[in-house]
């Protein structure tokens, strides 16, 4: 009997989780900053443009790979939009969100690499009708409640840490050691975060390492969707009072670290 339970609730799991439509072999590439899409489109082999409902997107090649890229531009609403259009037009078969973030964790510098092994939102709450408050939004197409914080594709999870190990990064000059690229949490809210105080409560209420304004929105709609998704962040500064000089300061840095792991990771596809 408990056997029975237990094949029963993989069976609804997988189904509240199954793919909404039938997938393309492409992967979509997305990037929250103009510098970073710039890169990775000079990389594509015979890239063609194509406009959906005024968003720019371009098709080609990366490796033996066949990608769509496309700049969602900044904030969770562009992001949300952006991936929304190229699920339904290019109906891709796994997402590859990238962009630039401010470091949560002590441990990480700007160069650094955070790999969404979860993504969730830090400006999120509300209290549900039996009065617990949450931070998990509503999943409109089975309405369930979602997790409170999006798991990254494993398989891509992998790949990109196994590529980071290969793949040349940049270094901040200034800095002792080299760029790593780690698995980590990463949270999203519209906000810039630069203020000391804001970063010890994002890493004491959320554990977060890294934090950004776009990653969950594109997440949460490829987890409703049932499509593989990973986010990228590559660290321009560290969210604290001197984030605004230093994400300025290392912009091209971490926008070209970010590109390069892209790029690798599908030429490294098979």
């Amino acid at each position: 009997m408990r056997f029975l339970l237990a094949l029963l609730f993989v069976v609804i799991t997988q189904c509240s989780h199954a793919q909404a439509y039938q997938t393309e072999s492409i992967t979509a590439l997305l990037g929250a900053f103009g510098p970073e899409v710039e890169l990775v489109e000079k990389r594509l082999q015979n890239p063609v443009v194509v406009m959906k409902n005024g968003i720019r997107f371009v098709t080609g090649r990366l490796g033996t790979q066949q990608v769509v890229v496309a700049l969602t531009g900044i904030g969770k609403t562009n992001a949300a939009m952006t991936t929304a259009f190229a699920l339904a037009y290019f109906r891709p078969r796994q997402v590859i969100f990238t962009g630039i973030a401010g470091g949560v964790s002590p441990d990480l510098q700007p160069g650094d690499l955070v790999v969404g092994r979860e993504t969730g939102y830090h400006d999120y709450h509300w209290t549900t009708f039996d009065n617990k408050p949450t931070n998990q939004t509503r999943n409109l197409v089975t309405n369930e409640l979602n997790p409170g914080y999006f798991p990254g594709d494993s398989a891509l999870l992998l790949l990109a840490l196994q590529t980071a190990k290969s793949s040349k990064l940049e270094p901040i000059p200034g800095l002792l050691r080299a760029p790593i690229a780690v698995a980590g949490r990463i949270v999203t809210g519209d906000e810039f975060v630069n203020s000391e105080q804001r970063v010890n409560q994002l890493r004491t209420e959320h554990q977060a390492d890294a934090t950004e304004m776009e990653g969950a929105a594109v997440a949460q709609i490829c987890y409703q969707q049932g499509i593989p998704c990973i986010v990228i962040r590559s660290l321009s500064d560290k969210a604290n009072s001197s984030a605004r000089t230093d994400m300025r300061t290392f912009l091209g840095i971490a926008a070209r670290n970010s590109a390069q792991l892209v790029v690798s990771m599908m030429e490294a596809s098979r």
